[in-house]
């Protein structure tokens, strides 16, 4: 067997006892697996260089701005408003509040990036409604917790920066090989297809439920809603129209008047200010003042720290797990025993997908990211995947199929105790959620879909 098998084996190991059995904290688990790994391969006297490593990806400090940012937005409510306006344009479809779930729960789980504080906020609106218009509790907790989580796949979500960490901090690529705001354009093309998964799984369970529209006198007035809440709407255009600009204009534009090294630090810095304009606009737009004074703002930050540390930890962690890697060749290594196995492109495609779906059980989706990510580039990009594609839809197949999967599938139990389902009813119809994504994950990376921004 590879090394690079065993000492992955070591790490899930490690993670699995710390994490799952001990009910430790996950960035506890993947320090612990770091210890043991340098124990075990004996690298103790380079620990200061994959600590440095770590602290200097300039990506993990955007990362902390995002965090950041996401607290702000989820404290100060500003989308709840763009939320409500969503529901009074698809309240009168049959099975409309199915698809609001679907479509503000991505909006909002790209946004507040946390799956489980999600399904919690915007669950408490979308739940009710899915259950009065005849959703049963089961399927109304899965619409929730899976159109949550696809908020990890979608800009400006922490994992797309480790993802694109993951991608240009290889030899092979490199910083130059693609800009923020190109792979940004690429994100949302695999996310399209996920939200229209979603939306066609919707409305096939309505078909066998036979779901009704809400009453009328639950849908909110478009008028009323649009005039209370168009300051939410502001906040997608805030966050994603410089990368828009920076996609389309970078060549015929910011290249001729700042220079080609003038365009890349534009690019590069789009992360750093993009948070914090976010974070500004929502506290000159959020209605009672009083949510973000000086010390409120303070709280916010203060009250976040246990939802900020952890995060930043497990990929500071993470990072340097990653150095390690590719210092003793593990990426390598594991490229020549899966060409030893003898896998096209779709087995491979296939096996990766099901690697990760297991792995996600146990191990958080942006750690997976962060370890794993550079090697599961480099091999699917061996046989012939977009290597832009398979960063890009790394985010997916590891920080959504992990927010799905249980054991770890904290999205679908936090759907549980809103909707009151029974586990074993909604277990059993959340494996059908599992499969479709399974499923449509394939069919992206075969490259069998057009993808906006390839």
């Amino acid at each position: 067997m590879p090394a690079a098998l065993i000492y992955l084996a070591i790490m899930l190991g490690v993670i699995i006892i710390w994490f799952l059995l001990l009910k430790r904290p996950v960035y506890e688990a993947v320090l612990i697996s770091f210890i043991v790994l340098l124990t075990i391969t004996g690298t103790w006297g380079k620990v200061g260089t994959y600590i440095d490593k770590g602290l200097k990806t300039n990506l993990l400090y955007s990362m902390t701005a995002f965090v950041a940012m996401s607290i702000i937005l989820t404290k100060t409510k500003i989308i709840d408003g763009a939320i409500a306006i969503i529901l009074a344009l698809l309240g009168r479809v049959s099975g409309g509040a199915g698809y609001v779930s679907v479509v503000a729960s991505s909006f909002m789980g790209a946004l507040s990036g946390s799956g489980p504080g999600n399904v919690m906020a915007t669950g408490s609106i979308t739940i009710p409604a899915m259950k009065r218009s005849g959703f049963p509790p089961e399927l109304a907790a899965n619409i929730e917790s899976n159109s949550s989580y696809l908020g990890n796949m979608i800009p400006p979500s922490g994992n797309i920066v480790a993802a694109l960490g993951a991608l240009t901090g290889m030899a092979a690529y490199g910083e130059d090989y693609i800009t923020q705001g190109q792979f940004w354009i690429v994100m949302w093309g695999c996310s399209l297809w996920f939200i229209l998964q979603r939306l066609i799984t919707v409305f096939v369970f309505c078909k066998v439920y036979k779901v009704k529209p809400m009453a009328k006198e639950e849908i909110p007035k478009l008028g009323e809603t649009f005039k209370k809440g168009w300051q939410g709407l502001l906040l997608p255009i805030i966050i994603l129209l410089p990368f828009v600009l920076d996609y389309f204009f970078k060549e015929s534009f910011f290249t001729e008047r700042l220079g080609k090294s003038g365009a890349s630090a534009l690019s590069s810095s789009l992360l750093i200010f993009i948070g914090g304009l976010a974070s500004i606009y929502a506290v000159l737009a959020v209605k009672n003042k009083k949510q973000v004074t000086p010390h409120a703002i303070a709280k916010m930050f203060a009250d976040g720290v246990k939802t900020i540390a952890p995060a930043i930890g497990v990929c500071v962690i993470g990072y340097m797990i990653g150095a390690m890697f590719t210092d003793l060749k593990v990426t390598d290594e594991m490229l020549v025993f899966m060409e030893s196995m003898n896998m096209g492109r779709f087995g491979l495609v296939l096996f990766i997908c099901f690697i990760t779906c297991l792995l996600g059980m146990v191990i958080p989706g942006s750690s997976l990211v962060v370890i794993f990510g550079p090697v599961f580039i480099t091999i699917l990009a061996s046989k012939g995947v977009n290597p832009t594609l398979a960063a890009a839809m790394l985010p997916c197949i590891c920080g959504v199929m992990c927010g799905i999967t249980p054991p770890l599938g904290l999205g679908m139990y936090a759907g549980m105790s809103l909707a009151d389902s029974e586990f074993g009813k909604t277990f059993k119809n959340n494996l059908w959620w599992v499969a479709a994504q399974f499923v449509m994950e394939v069919i992206v990376l075969m490259g069998w879909l057009p993808i906006l921004g390839l």
